[in-house]
């Protein structure tokens, strides 16, 4: 007999249990928190050595111990301690690909009592300025790619740049990392640096509806609550399965036998909070890809028995679809996991075809969460491939109008969500803050959502005028700033447009001015010299009369994108 979610859920969460809870309160506002989580990030970096020459990371032919880690993270936080001044609660930047000295600055950061600021590393240099001044950024650690960006900015107000993977000279001012890290002794410990749970731990960046990013300022309880969160999910899966159980020593010594492919980046908090930290906590191995391509996860997966997949939906059918899929051996695999965007019912069959037995998951977080919110795991994912599970037993989720009054079962509504997960506010901006986070300790999601008679989640439209592309968020009032720009443009919408793998793509409409001119292609190069390449439309129609506008002045977004859709096909 299989029991119910409800049924399940009071098992793993009864007094006594690993998933046990409390109630606190915290800024004023009832919430629960998993008794046994680790408090704070300083508690997981102190347990992830008695792993000692286990191997925590694989980069190429690089790997690094989990003993070795420790010892480094531990002299980054004396050297940025003793050589540059840091104090708790003073930011340092992290601005790189992934490489292993991304997770050595980062734990040697927390270790320090620093606030870690992770910025994404595919911004062009004035984006990446922004991220470093808002955040009052003290020590950047960079790798050269981003230092070669940013080296025309001059008044960045930083004591330190420190700068990883060069291959050649750096610029005045710029230390190298080996030069910094020196010398790791054998028996190197972190300073004595008191961290509390409730203290500030990160600002992790996400694109702003004003054509700013807004920094999320989170805590450390804020992140290591997805410790228990994603090991939760596990349990629920294993027990909501037909005879299944949860049992807590095979489990365990399952988690230890891991082994994991980072091919998402760890700026995001997929990467860094729910993959990069699980594997710490874990004792997992962590198999680091530079950036993502099918045919080299294949060969990792190969290579080091990776045992959980996952990433953004369009990852998983890259992998699949690869010509190389037949011939590697993927029967390591046990797990593949996805969120950041919705999965077709089609990716569930084809993962059940091409990886049978192995159940795939799929989740729902945002940075504000600080990564996973809800997971639908297993049997129930296999039940409702189009639900992103029902929330984590630490979470409650209202469903609201408007007027922000509760909705019936059924009827959707703005999801709301609110748990020791959700992040403190935006770093530096009130109004934004107190829009977002409100009262009662709530957060207001800004994605259109209904519940199920059993509480799963279930995802239908999107509040704020924001695209998801390959997991990415690219809020259009970003990219229209950028457009406006442009001298020839008088008028200009973006929106999604559909895209078979990465679930949509960036486009726009575009008023010129009378008498100016302008091809998509220069319209196109001047938003990349501004943002992101993934924030570039793809395709760029031109209007040539006054876009349709309901009686407000907003523009008919919806109406205009099935206009220009159908030109296309046309």
């Amino acid at each position: 007999m299989v029991k119910s979610v409800a049924e399940v859920r009071a098992d793993l969460t009864a007094p006594g249990q690993l998933f046990e809870m409390d109630d606190i309160e915290l800024n004023g506002n009832p919430i629960r928190i998993w008794k046994n989580a680790p408090g704070t990030l300083r508690n997981v970096l102190d347990l992830s050595s008695l792993h000692g020459d286990k191997t925590l990371v694989v980069y190429e032919d690089e790997t690094i111990s989990f003993g070795d880690h420790f010892r480094m993270a531990a002299t980054f936080a004396r050297r940025l301690i003793d050589d540059f001044g840091v104090q708790k609660g003073d930011r340092v930047v992290l601005a790189m690909r992934n490489f292993p000295e991304w997770l050595v600055a980062f734990w040697g950061a927390t270790a320090a009592g620093a606030i870690i600021v992770p910025l994404n590393a595919w911004w062009t240099g004035p984006e990446l300025e922004y991220g470093i001044t808002d955040s009052g950024g003290k020590v950047l650690v960079v790798d050269e790619e981003r230092a070669q960006r940013l080296r025309p900015y001059s008044d960045l107000g930083l004591d330190a740049i420190i700068v990883a993977r060069n291959e050649h000279p750096l610029a005045e001012g710029e230390l190298a990392w080996a030069d910094v890290l020196g010398d790791v002794s054998a028996d190197a410990t972190p300073p004595d640096v008191t961290i509390e749970p409730d203290d500030d731990a990160t600002i992790f960046y996400t694109s702003g509806t004003t054509g700013f990013p807004k920094g999320a300022l989170g805590t450390h309880r804020n992140i290591c609550t997805n410790v228990m969160s994603l090991a939760f999910g596990a349990f629920f899966a294993s027990a909501r399965k037909p005879g299944g159980s949860a049992d807590l020593e095979e489990m365990a010594s399952g988690a230890s036998e891991q082994a994991t492919l980072l091919s998402v980046p760890l700026f995001h908090v997929t990467g860094c909070h729910a993959i990069m930290l699980s594997s710490m906590a874990f004792g997992a191995k962590l198999v680091i890809m530079y950036k993502w391509d099918p045919d080299r996860a294949l060969e990792l997966i190969e290579r080091e028995r990776i045992t959980t997949i996952g990433g953004v939906p369009a990852m998983i059918w890259q992998l699949l679809e690869s010509p190389n899929f037949e011939k590697t051996d993927t029967t390591s695999v046990k797990a593949i996991g996805y969120g950041g965007a919705p999965a077709p019912p089609e990716l569930v069959r084809r993962i059940e075809e091409m990886f049978p037995g192995r159940m795939p998951s799929n989740g729902w977080g945002m940075t504000e969460t600080s990564s996973t919110a809800s997971s639908n795991n297993g049997v129930d994912y296999i039940a409702k491939p189009t639900s992103c599970g029902p929330p984590l037993p630490i979470n409650d989720v209202r469903i609201v109008d408007d007027d922000g009054n509760e909705r019936p079962q059924g009827e959707a509504g703005e999801l709301w969500v609110r748990g020791p997960n959700v992040v403190k506010g935006y770093w530096n901006k009130p109004e934004a803050t107190a829009e977002t986070f409100v009262e009662g300790g709530w957060l207001r999601t800004g994605d259109i959502a209904l519940l199920d008679d059993e509480g799963f989640i279930f995802i239908t439209d999107r509040a704020k005028d924001m695209i998801i592309r390959g997991g990415e968020n690219v809020y259009c009032a970003e990219v229209e700033a950028a457009l406006f720009e442009h001298a020839a443009i008088t008028d200009c919408a973006v929106f999604g447009i559909p895209h078979e793998v990465l679930g949509e793509e960036v486009a726009a409409v575009v008023l010129l001015r009378d008498g100016a001119s302008a091809t998509e292609k220069d319209l196109q190069m001047h938003v990349r010299e501004r943002l992101a390449s993934f924030k570039v439309p793809v395709k760029i129609w031109f209007w040539e009369e006054e876009l349709p506008r309901n009686p407000a002045g907003k523009i008919l977004k919806r109406d205009l994108r099935d206009t220009a859709l159908a030109l296309s096909e046309g």
